[in-house]
């Protein structure tokens, strides 16, 4: 049951936001009572928490099977890209804003825990990048790995980029040509202007 009822509130909140989405509301799309929602959460804030980070979760296993078998980093981030936007695809409600807004402990948390994984899995992304001529030798891998995570953070910042001009996949898309256009060689051009103009 507390999977079920994990799985349930994703969605939930996905869609309609972390803030709009009560204990009632979630037992009421179960056909369950909200006495067994609190068997397995002591509260809101716990189900929050317990959602928030089996996504996370869910997000970083296939983040490292899309890099394991990427034939390129530039696929790879194109591939991830695509993980990622399946993953949030009921994304309509701004949830790291609202997560930031109401449940700061779980926002700090959380971005700790991405900032670790993301900060890994570019490094090796990069390294791939620069050994196989695609990326120039001449970056610092470490500053542009930990340049991509401020980037994608701050694009997800309501603030600055209202989803009502800025769809989450224009956000993305736009980012990452931003930052791939940045640090690639001719050869690695190539290969971005091959999907860029199959992803137009």
């Amino acid at each position: 049951m507390r999977e079920k009822i994990i799985h349930k509130s994703l969605g939930l909140f996905l869609s309609l936001g972390f803030k709009s989405v009560t204990m009632d509301d979630i037992a009421h799309e179960m056909g369950i009572s909200k006495k067994t929602i609190y068997v397995h959460f002591a509260n809101k804030t716990k189900l929050v928490e317990a959602v928030t980070f089996r996504l996370f979760d869910t997000i970083c296993s296939g983040i490292d099977t899309i890099a394991d078998k990427a034939i390129n980093p530039i696929q790879e981030l194109y591939d991830v890209k695509m993980f990622v936007m399946h993953h949030l695809k009921n994304e309509q409600s701004s949830p790291q804003y609202q997560l930031e807004k109401y449940y700061p402990k779980i926002y700090e948390t959380l971005k700790t825990k991405q900032f670790d994984k993301m900060h890994d899995s570019v490094l090796d992304s990069l390294e791939k990048g620069v050994n196989t001529g695609l990326f120039r030798d001449s970056i610092n891998i470490d500053f542009i790995s930990r340049m991509y995570f401020s980037g994608m953070s701050g694009i997800k910042n309501e603030q600055l980029f209202p989803s009502k001009l800025y769809a989450m996949d224009v956000r993305m898309e736009n980012y990452l040509e931003y930052h791939l256009r940045a640090i690639v060689t001719n050869k690695g051009l190539q290969i971005l202007n091959k999907f860029i103009t199959s992803n137009q």
